[in-house]
């Protein structure tokens, strides 16, 4: 088990990594679409590349992040009914819901993807739009954030069979972030703070 458990380290870093770059995906596609409208007002020039290439960081983001945005345990999650049972029913229902939905799910999207990518590369296909982009390496993103995600599924698979084991604590648990009540919490207590120090100054005035 320890062995597997290095695996899903490796696998975390991987994530980890990915997930740190591709957020830079989200200030160039910021800046693009910024200077697309400034050149479009100022000038009256536009440009389809441009236009595109704004999809495709999103895609990018989207897409190749979900490993990432597994790990960080941030993908939406059904708690209304799992979250009466027991922490270790918990974790086997976790356990049921990679084995049975989120494996197969990834099978079939790029199996179903392979197939157009190849031929989109193979074909060098472009963009219908006048000056657009070549296809194929957007039709990539798909494949590609499904393995990285099926990747990280078999790191959150690995963790919860430890933690079922008694080796690891609950990796289920968001760490290092603040739950929404605790942020509400911490924020009133600011405000509360602040307003006495108002009222303090105030009356020492």
């Amino acid at each position: 088990m320890s062995t597997l458990l290095q695996v899903s380290r490796w696998i975390d870093k991987l994530s980890e990594f990915v997930g740190r770059w591709v957020a830079w995906l989200v200030l160039a596609a910021v800046l693009i679409s910024a200077g697309n409208a400034i050149t479009r007002k100022a000038f009256n020039l536009s440009s389809n590349a441009f236009l595109e290439i704004q999809w495709y960081l999103f895609a990018a983001v989207f897409l190749l992040a979900s490993g990432y945005t597994l790990m960080r345990q941030e993908h939406v999650k059904i708690d209304v009914l799992s979250g009466r049972f027991s922490k270790r029913t918990q974790i086997w229902i976790e356990i049921l819901g990679i084995c049975v939905f989120l494996f197969p799910f990834i099978f079939m999207i790029v199996k179903l993807a392979m197939p157009l990518v190849i031929g989109a590369f193979v074909s060098k296909e472009m963009s219908s739009n006048a000056g657009g982009l070549i296809r194929w390496p957007v039709f990539a993103l798909l494949p590609a954030g499904m393995l990285l995600l099926g990747l990280q599924g078999v790191a959150e698979l690995i963790k919860r069979v430890a933690f079922l084991k008694g080796l690891i604590p609950d990796p289920s648990k968001k760490k290092g972030v603040k739950t929404p009540e605790e942020e509400l919490a911490e924020f009133l207590l600011h405000k509360e703070v602040a307003a006495r120090e108002a009222a303090l100054t105030g009356a020492k005035r």
